[in-house]
C-alpha cells in the first residue's frame, strides 16, 4: 500500500494531481498544510458567490454540503486519504466542485428542511465520488463505450488512448480506490467529443478546460430532462493500468467488463 503520496505521481489517472502530490512526501499532510496547498500557487479555491474555500477539522451541524455553502469551510478529516484527495480536487478542478456544492444547495433549498435526499442530490453525490470524465475526438470511441464493446474501445483501439480519448479522475472516492486498484474498479462516466487539436494542448491547459465545462454540466446533472445515468467505465481496461491488460482475452471478463443490460422491454419479448 501506498504510504507517501509522492509515490503516485508517476501513476497512470493520477496526471492531472502529480504536481500537488510530489509536494507530499513523507506522508499525508496535517489539515493546515493540505489548506496552504489549496493558495499555492495561485488563488484559493472558492464558491460560486466568490466564498474563499478553507479546509476544516469539524463537521457543520447543518450538514456537510449545507456548511460548505454558508461558510465556504470543508470538513477533512486529519491524515485521511479519501479527504485529502477531495482538497486534491477542490485544487484542481475547484469550479466543478464549487458547482457541485451550489447544485447540493438549490436542491437542499427546494426540497426543504428534513426531506429526503431525492435522486438528484444522490446522482451529485454518486459523481463527486467517484465521477470521470471521458474526453474524445472520435464519436466512434464513445459509441463503444455506451455499448460496452470493451474489447473494441481498450483493446482494438488501444493505440487511442492519451491521443484521441483521455480520462480524467474526477472522484476522490476513486481516487483513494486506485492507490490498490482491484478487479471491477468503475467510474461514473460523462462523456464528451472534443476536437483532435485539444490532445496537442498542455495538461494545464486541458484541465482548466475540463474544469469550466464540467462546472456547466454538473450545474443540470439529476435535474429534471437530464440523463438519468452515468456511464459505466470500468478503470482496469485502460491500456497501462494492468499488466492483465495486455492479452485481447482479458476483456472477456466479465466480472468487470461486463455486457450491455438488455432492455426490459426487449428481454420480455424474447421470452
Amino acid at each position: 500500500m501506498i504510504d507517501a503520496p509522492a509515490a503516485l505521481a508517476g501513476r497512470p489517472l493520477f496526471e492531472p494531481y502529480a504536481s500537488l502530490l510530489r509536494r507530499f512526501a513523507a506522508g499525508l499532510p496535517s489539515i493546515d498544510d493540505l489548506d496552504a496547498a489549496l493558495a499555492d500557487p495561485g488563488p484559493r479555491p472558492t464558491l460560486r458567490d466568490g466564498t474563499p474555500v478553507r479546509l476544516v477539522a469539524n463537521a457543520h451541524a447543518a450538514g456537510y454540503e449545507a456548511g460548505i455553502a454558508a461558510s465556504g469551510a470543508v470538513p477533512t478529516r486529519e491524515h485521511d486519504w479519501h479527504d485529502f484527495f477531495n482538497a486534491l480536487v477542490w485544487c484542481r478542478f475547484p469550479q466543478a466542485k464549487a458547482a457541485l456544492n451550489a447544485a447540493h444547495l438549490e436542491e437542499l433549498t427546494l426540497r426543504g428542511a428534513g426531506a429526503p435526499r431525492g435522486p438528484r442530490r444522490d446522482r451529485l453525490t454518486q459523481f463527486d465520488e467517484c465521477g470521470v470524465v471521458v474526453s474524445a475526438s472520435d464519436p466512434a470511441l464513445l459509441a463503444a463505450l455506451r455499448a460496452h464493446d470493451w474489447r473494441g474501445l481498450f483493446w482494438e483501439h488501444r493505440a487511442a488512448w492519451g491521443r484521441s480519448i483521455d480520462v480524467v479522475v474526477f472522484g476522490h472516492a476513486t481516487l483513494d480506490q486506485l492507490r490498490a486498484p482491484f478487479v471491477g474498479l468503475c467510474g461514473k462516466a460523462l462523456l464528451r467529443e472534443v476536437p483532435s487539436h485539444w490532445f496537442a494542448d498542455d495538461a494545464a491547459a486541458r484541465n482548466l478546460e475540463v474544469d469550466a465545462w464540467l462546472a456547466e454540466r454538473l450545474a443540470g446533472l439529476g435535474a429534471q430532462g437530464s440523463p438519468a445515468r452515468l456511464q459505466a467505465l470500468p478503470l482496469l481496461g485502460i491500456p497501462g493500468l494492468s499488466a492483465d491488460s495486455e492479452t485481447a482475452a482479458y476483456y472477456d471478463d466479465t466480472r468487470q467488463f461486463r455486457p450491455l443490460a438488455q432492455p426490459r422491454a426487449a428481454a420480455a419479448s424474447d421470452e
